[in-house]
């Protein structure tokens, strides 16, 4: 099942300009992990990144019904974006890994998401919890397919 399964770790903080290119280079890119036999896409439910990957999967979905989108929150809690809101109601499936917010549920998460995949699409320019993320991935096996170095050229 890890082979068919995806997860997406990237930063909050995206300048409008590289938000849209990250846009073309996700759709890009789950295509391609569609036709290499990935169906699920699990995302974290941050701001950001997350929510452009989310929103990603759900345009591909709409060409390709068998992919699944799953978010990994920490902790049930509203969402601060109509543009997040819309995601999770999208979703095919949620799943928390806590029941309330406590101390490291955000690593716990991103620990989930990472044990569960055989792919990891991101976008680190540095640290932080994505790069501990990508870093957890590289330590499991995981593929990581970095879009910030893609950015780049």
């Amino acid at each position: 099942m890890r082979e068919e399964t995806c997860c997406f770790t990237g930063h909050r903080e995206i300048s409008r300009g590289e938000a849209e290119r990250l846009v073309a280079l996700l759709d890009e890119e789950i295509e391609r992990l569609a036709a290499r036999g990935v169906r699920f896409f699990g995302a974290g439910g941050a701001e950001g990144f997350d929510t452009l990957a989310a929103q990603a999967v759900l345009r591909a979905r709409a060409r390709r019904p068998e992919l699944r989108l799953i978010l990994v929150l920490p902790f049930p809690r509203r969402m601060t974006t109509p543009e997040y809101d819309r995601v999770l109601r999208a979703a095919d499936k949620v799943v928390y890994v806590s029941p309330c917010y406590r101390e490291g549920c955000y690593h716990a998460r991103n620990r989930r998401l990472a044990e569960g995949s055989g792919v990891c699409v991101a976008y680190l320019r540095r640290g932080g919890g994505t790069g501990y993320t990508v870093g957890y991935c590289r330590k499991l096996g995981v593929e990581v397919i970095n879009l910030a170095q893609r950015l780049e050229r």
